[in-house]
């Protein structure tokens, strides 16, 4: 219904921000990665999802269409809604919450308060199909752009289950003085598979 709301950043609380849009104060509730992002008296763009449920109607919003999208993702775990996954999203980014799923890194979702071990295993089995190494390169190379290329590749490749040490054997035979961070790693990887 809506898609997301412009405005002025008018209160900051724990979980949920105000935002003025039109002389209109909009309850937002959104993660700790979100607020990390703002101050009071910032204008700004959040993707909303609008969730109806019987005690009422509530807005949940993020700075970034990934965090939403994430934010969705996690709700389609059973027994999973809206309070826990933006618990899950105020404890890890969106790219290690992807980086852990397609890892099987369910210690990484242990770490979120109100999550133990049977729910870890399940957002891992649910969402394991919905994950690909791709997403997590490009969030990655996204995330650092002013980075050194090759820091960037290395820890791309880490966070897709390599040792370092097996990615630097594989990447000093490349030459990657004309390629980027994407790059480095799509090389890195072929040589993977062979």
């Amino acid at each position: 219904m809506y898609e997301y709301i412009k405005g002025r950043v008018v209160k900051i609380k724990d979980d949920y921000v105000i935002i003025d849009n039109g002389g209109i104060g909009y309850r937002v509730f959104t993660s700790r990665y979100s607020i990390n992002n703002m101050d009071i008296g910032d204008t700004l763009t959040m993707y909303l999802d609008l969730n109806l449920r019987e005690d009422g109607i509530y807005l949940y919003g993020f700075t970034s269409e990934e965090e939403l999208k994430i934010f969705n993702m996690l709700r389609l775990v059973s027994k999973i809604g809206p309070k826990v996954a933006l618990n899950i999203l105020s404890t890890l980014t969106p790219n290690e919450i992807k980086s852990a799923i397609y890892n099987n890194d369910i210690d990484s979702f242990v770490k979120v308060p109100g999550i133990g071990k049977k729910t870890a295993n399940r957002i891992v089995l649910e969402l394991k199909d919905r994950i690909k190494g791709e997403d997590i390169i490009s969030g990655i190379v996204a995330q650092d752009k002013d980075e050194d290329n090759l820091q960037i590749a290395i820890e791309g490749m880490m966070s897709l289950g390599y040792t370092k040490g097996e990615v630097l054997k594989v990447v000093k035979d490349l030459d990657i003085s004309q390629m980027d961070a994407e790059q480095i790693i799509r090389e890195a990887l072929k040589r993977f598979s062979k």
